[in-house]
């Protein structure tokens, strides 16, 4: 067996915890602003992935774009079905494709509007 002992960094666990989450509060602050001004598209992030967006859940990312509210986003889901908390990085590759096609087909304004 070949087993290595890692040295932990100097300071308190809790500290790099604080840390990380700030970074990661940050970043996803960053890219929902993105999102809301128009300049990065969600269909690119559900598809991709970027590490900020790991562990946010899909109705977070969604309802951060413009004139998007819990509605629409529950409505565009639930045609999948997908839960509204299920995580960006948890989702499979084919419900990647699917939201993704469905944010860029235009699908996802026939789910706002009642039939």
């Amino acid at each position: 067996m070949n087993a290595t002992a890692q040295i932990a960094p100097a300071g308190p666990q809790h500290m790099h915890a604080l840390a990380r989450a700030n970074q990661v509060r940050l970043a996803r602050a960053e890219l929902k602003r993105g999102v809301a001004g128009g300049e990065i598209d969600v269909a690119e992030v559900i598809v991709y992935c970027p590490w900020e967006a790991n562990s946010m859940p899909v109705a977070d990312l969604l309802i951060s774009q413009r004139r998007w509210g819990e509605t629409r986003c529950h409505k565009l889901l639930a045609r999948l079905p997908m839960s509204e908390k299920k995580t960006v990085g948890s989702m499979t590759d084919r419900q990647r494709r699917a939201l993704a096609a469905m944010l860029n087909s235009g699908g996802a304004m026939r789910a706002a509007v009642p039939e």
